[in-house]
C-alpha cells in the first residue's frame, strides 16, 4: 500500500510544493514544529535513510541543503534544524525546521498555520530554491 508520500508524489493528495526535481520533492509539514517547517523526500518509495542506495542519499541531502538555504532566507531564524526520524511514515523523509529555540526541534510543540499563511509561504520558498 503505497505511502501517504507517495499519494502526494502522485497528486492523490494535495501538499504545499516547495521545490521538486525529477528525484526529490519538498513540502511544507501540515502539522508544523516552527513556520516553515519543511519535508524533503525521494520519490522513490523507501522506508529508512539507510536503505538508501548512496547516489539517492546523497541526491536527497543535496536537495535538501538548497531548500534549507532558502528555508533561511524567508523564515526568521537562527539556524534550520534537519531531522531523520521516520516513525510516524514509512518513507523517507527529512525535516527542515527553523529553530529558535530547542524545543522548535522537540516535535512536542506546534504552530498553526493557515492554507492561505502555507500557500504563500511556500511560494516565497520556492522562489529562492537555487
Amino acid at each position: 500500500m503505497p505511502t501517504i508520500f507517495t499519494k502526494i508524489i502522485n497528486g492523490e493528495i494535495p501538499c504545499f510544493k516547495v521545490a521538486e526535481d525529477e528525484n526529490f520533492l519538498a513540502f511544507l509539514d501540515i502539522n508544523p514544529n516552527a513556520k516553515g517547517h519543511t519535508l524533503c523526500i525521494p520519490k522513490k518509495e523507501v522506508n529508512k535513510i539507510l536503505e538508501l542506495d548512496e547516489e539517492t542519499y546523497l541526491g536527497l541531502m543535496s536537495f535538501s541543503r538548497k531548500v534549507g538555504i532558502a528555508l533561511e532566507k524567508t523564515v526568521d531564524c537562527k539556524r534550520v534544524g534537519m531531522s531523520v526520524i521516520g516513525l510516524e511514515v514509512p518513507h523517507v523523509h527529512v525535516h527542515l525546521i527553523p529553530l529558535n529555540e530547542m524545543e522548535d526541534a522537540t516535535f512536542q510543540h506546534k504552530v498553526k498555520l493557515s492554507n492561505e499563511e502555507l500557500s504563500g509561504l511556500a511560494q516565497t520558498i520556492a522562489a529562492k530554491v537555487v
